[in-house]
């Protein structure tokens, strides 16, 4: 944005370090061009005054993993979030039919949790088919790593007692036959995936309209597409040409499928071209620990005995892809929620940097973190692998991960103070459209660490306020390569910034979640404004 702009008269958290308050900042054609006393900037002229009026000044919010793409695939689902019992969701996705226009269109239902229905079981094809029995219902699991669906989708995609499990999946059964039950996990979702894609309406309008306004107003100025697909970086593209992306958006195509997405996109690769960028590659190793679905080293308590999980792919398997990911000189996200999975990515990037005799700076990174041990932090710190943790989980599932995992394991999720011990680079992210992008609350969970019941997960791995900013800020920053950019206050930096109601380092830390964005500054233009 052209023209000078100075904030004064309030909190200035720069970032840099814990006691750094200068009385003023200068933003000059979108760029910090000037910190320090309000004096300083007696002599400087034709300048847009804005009065902080006591409210806290910081850097922007950075995403360290979302799905951006999806919340437009989602903005017209039904919400199963505050269902209670099977019940609920029939009654939901009943008035939701009946409220529709269209017939015979699929019926997409989002964020239902087993985990906190009272049958704690999932809603199957015997309950789908209540609502409908000739229009295809697909519910996800709010983990997205699992769903349900109807007879008819079943049908749709080809699913039958003939199908067998795909490796790395699973296909529910009716008691013991082979007649699929409509649950689908893991890769056995996948050709309910390609149905959903194959329908939805992603295009640029839509992008400018839905999906970026959720991290605006949360403070989020760059945020992430994680396993991007063809047809939304094509959709992320064409936004971006039109003027519509209003915050930097950082993409990572998935492997193995999408390998030539940086020959399709060169105008993104590495480089921001109309606020979009490909990062780097996005691998799948496991799955979710509240589904009980990641993989494990040691069993889950309850259910089969014995039962760890199981992996997305092989270790040669995982080996070659990251290979091929650094003869290319690309940056990997790998989703890795179970320890085993942990184990499996360190080893495999220890193994292709030792083949290869790498020694670029490449950054690779272990997306969501939730079971990783102090043994494989030691590791990752040796490599320069970071941690950008889904904090939020002790908040929204610490109480499940107690019931899997038992008061040891249970307690440490998200070990974001071993993390720190270690001098492993972490960051804070919600998973979008996982849980909302909402960095205050993540922040909160990092310094608090308790669950919806109120119970305090592993008080040991708390961190303070300021180290818990620097996650979700500076440390997210270093993630995309935009530590020179980014994430603090200082002069030549971009003006993302953002005002909020109070100081955070000043607040009680129970009301950290409480705290307000009261406006968005992306490259020194507002955005967002309560």
């Amino acid at each position: 944005m052209k023209g000078k702009i100075l904030y004064y008269n309030g909190t200035i958290l720069t970032l840099r370090d814990k006691t750094d308050r200068p009385e003023a900042v200068l933003v000059e054609d979108g760029i910090i061009a000037g910190i320090g006393k309000l004096s300083d900037f007696d002599s400087v002229k034709r300048a847009e005054r804005t009065d902080l009026d006591g409210c806290c000044l910081m850097p922007a919010f950075i995403d360290g993993h979302s799905h951006i793409t999806m919340n437009v695939l989602f903005a017209d689902a039904v919400h199963l979030d505050g269902c209670g019992n099977f019940g609920d969701i029939i009654a939901t996705l009943k008035h939701a039919l009946a409220q529709r226009k269209k017939t015979g269109k699929l019926l997409l239902g989002v964020a239902y949790d087993h985990n906190f229905l009272a049958e704690g079981r999932h809603p199957d094809k015997s309950i789908l088919d209540r609502v409908s029995a000739e229009i295809p219902i697909i519910i996800l699991h709010v983990s997205g790593h699992m769903g349900c669906v109807n007879s008819k989708v079943l049908s749709n995609c080809g699913i039958t007692a003939e199908t067998p499990d795909p490796k790395g999946g699973v296909i529910g059964r009716v008691g013991a036959t082979a007649e699929p039950n409509g649950y689908l996990e893991e890769k056995g979702m996948l050709p309910v995936q390609k149905l959903l894609l194959s329908g939805a309406g992603l295009n640029p309008v839509s992008i400018a309209k839905r999906m970026q306004q959720s991290y605006i107003k949360n403070g989020i100025t760059t945020a992430q597409d994680g396993a991007s697909q063809q047809k939304g970086i094509a959709m992320l593209s064409k936004a971006g040409a039109l003027g519509l992306l209003n915050i930097d958006i950082v993409a990572y195509p998935v492997l193995p499928s999408d390998t030539d997405m940086f020959a399709r996109f060169t105008k993104h690769d590495r480089k921001y071209h109309n606020h979009l960028k490909l990062g780097g590659y996005k691998i799948i190793l496991d799955g979710s620990p509240q589904g009980r679905s990641a993989w494990m080293s040691e069993p889950y308590l309850g259910g089969e005995p014995g039962y760890r999980a199981y992996p997305y792919m092989n270790d040669s398997e995982v080996e070659n892809l990251i290979k091929k990911a650094l003869t290319e000189k690309q940056q990997v996200l790998a989703h890795c929620n179970g320890d085993a999975a942990s184990e499996q990515f360190i080893t495999a990037y220890e193994k292709a940097l030792e083949q290869s005799g790498e020694k670029g700076d490449y950054r690779p990174t272990m997306i969501h973190c939730q079971t990783v041990r102090d043994d494989q932090l030691e590791r990752m710190a040796a490599i320069n692998m970071i941690a950008s943790i889904f904090v939020g989980h002790v908040y929204y599932w610490g109480d499940i991960h107690i019931k899997n995992f038992g008061a040891d394991r249970g307690n440490r999720v998200s070990p974001v103070n071993a993390a720190q011990e270690y001098k492993v680079k972490f960051n804070f992210h919600q998973d979008t459209p996982v849980t909302r992008p909402d960095m205050l609350h993540s922040v909160w969970c990092a310094v608090n660490r308790i669950s919806r019941s109120g119970q305090h997960i592993g008080p040991d791995q708390a961190i303070g306020v300021f180290e818990a900013l620097r996650a979700v800020t500076a440390n997210a920053a270093y993630q995309y390569f935009e530590e020179d950019s980014k994430g603090t206050i200082e002069v030549g930096k971009r003006a993302d910034l953002i005002i909020l109601d109070q100081n955070p380092l000043a607040a009680e830390p129970m009301d950290i979640k409480d705290i307000q964005v009261l406006k968005t500054i992306k490259d020194g233009k507002a955005i967002y404004c309560k």
